[in-house]
């Protein structure tokens, strides 16, 4: 089944609970030469968009600064033929992005924060942390769900 979504539209409730529990994702982003780069990444959803972490110096950061096309694909661990896949454009937002970090850090493992738990304390300051909002242009869940 394939779904299509506008701007206006969410992910469906049917396959929300994939981006409400600790399941790793595969975030793809696009190479400067075109080539696809897919990173296992966590990942959690604000209500309107799919969030993913990471930094401006980082891979999937400089490619999204060239081209902010993506997808991201969270299959159920529970059942591997449920899945959801969204694909569309990255919104990049500084503000708040340690703090997203830091949730995302407490639900995926039993640390209280990233830095100084999973990375380094003096690594904060090495690098400028993201959210990356996906906003969906297309949503495609599996056909048996």
């Amino acid at each position: 089944m394939t779904v299509v979504a506008t701007p206006a539209e969410s992910i469906p409730d049917s396959h929300l609970d994939l981006l409400s529990r600790p399941i790793h994702a595969v975030f793809t982003t696009m190479m400067p030469d075109g080539q696809p780069q897919s990173s296992v990444v966590w990942v959690d959803y604000d209500g309107e968009c799919a969030r993913v972490a990471t930094t401006r110096e980082r891979q999937k950061g400089r490619n999204l600064r060239v081209n902010p096309k993506v997808s991201l694909l969270v299959v159920d661990p529970d059942d591997s033929t449920r899945y959801l896949c969204v694909i569309g454009d990255v919104e990049l937002v500084e503000d708040g992005a340690v703090a997203h970090l830091d949730g995302l850090t407490r639900r995926y493992t039993r640390h209280p924060r990233y830095y100084g738990h999973i990375y380094p304390l003096d690594q904060r300051g090495r690098e400028t942390r993201i959210i990356c909002r996906i906003h969906a242009r297309r949503v495609l869940v599996d056909a048996i769900h």
